[in-house]
């Protein structure tokens, strides 16, 4: 009862899901990824032992359309399961079983697999795969543009309540630890695609490292404006003196940390541009 795309990225290794549905929590059931792996979606009656079983499978290097034969092989339910996997090579695989809830089929292209059950029709499939494909950015993004192609193409036949998107990157997690680069859900909403869309606007700014081109160099002018700024929040208690030295450069970090920007605090130097405006906005309030 949902509609959902896997996904690899060959320039970053990125793999991902997103998904929708009239389910409470879809995220929860359908989405599993793991860097240098793969990427799978379990659906309809799912059997979501196909995810951990079926990224095992996929991180010992079978191939997409090897390891879905393999765990509908050994799963008797499988005329009611619906399944999209990619894997680390782009390779991709979907399948819908007989006794799925029509409309129900999928469509798999370069690095992507999109399917679908209780669907208004064909096209949504075909909106999502035609979305990702035309799409430019970062897997993310073209998982959302196809989620949101799909549901603008009318989506789920029952109607709307969750959406997810998770995608895997080696050391993509908050603190370069783990794989969970971004694991947004909307576990219940009158309108979780676009919500969901809202979310990874906020997951780029608190959570994704700024590009080297959104970085300025602290200049004298500039710096006195973060001295003035870092004042006014206490976090400042210095000469307002144009130089950008240690004690300002610790202020920033105190101010980050607490309002959540340390993963855009990179550089002892240079200051992200949406950093920049965000102390600005704030300043003005």
């Amino acid at each position: 009862m949902t509609f959902s795309i896997v996904g690899y990225d060959p320039t970053t290794g990125d793999l991902g899901v997103a998904v929708a549905s009239k389910f409470l929590a879809v995220g929860s059931v359908v989405s599993w990824a793991q860097a240098e792996a793969g990427a799978i979606a379990t659906q309809s009656y799912a059997n979501m032992s196909f995810g951990p079983n079926g990224l095992a499978l996929l991180a010992q290097g079978q191939s997409a359309e090897a390891t879905l034969d393999q765990l509908l092989a050994a799963d008797e339910g499988r005329e009611q399961r619906q399944v999209g996997v990619v894997d680390a090579q782009g390779n991709a695989a979907t399948w819908t079983g007989n006794a799925c809830h029509g409309w129900a089929g999928g469509r798999i292209g370069a690095g992507y697999a999109a399917q679908g059950n209780i669907l208004t029709g064909a096209d949504v499939v075909d909106a999502m795969a035609t979305a990702f494909e035309q799409t430019q950015g970062e897997l993310a993004e073209r998982l959302l543009a196809a989620l949101l192609a799909g549901d603008q193409a009318g989506g789920d036949q029952r109607g709307r309540q969750s959406a997810a998107l998770y995608v895997a990157r080696k050391g993509g997690a908050y603190g370069g630890v783990l794989d969970r680069y971004i694991d947004l859900r909307v576990d219940d909403h009158q309108n979780p695609v676009p919500e969901l869309g809202r979310l990874l606007g906020l997951h780029r700014f608190y959570l994704t490292p700024p590009k080297t081109d959104d970085l300025l160099l602290i200049d004298a002018e500039l710096a006195r404006e973060i001295q003035t700024m870092l004042q006014h929040f206490g976090y400042y208690q210095g000469e307002l003196s144009g130089d950008y030295d240690a004690v300002t450069h610790a202020a920033l970090q105190a101010y980050g940390g607490v309002e959540n920007l340390e993963e855009r605090l990179v550089s002892a130097t240079h200051i992200d541009r949406q950093v920049l405006n965000y102390l600005r906005e704030h300043f003005v309030r």
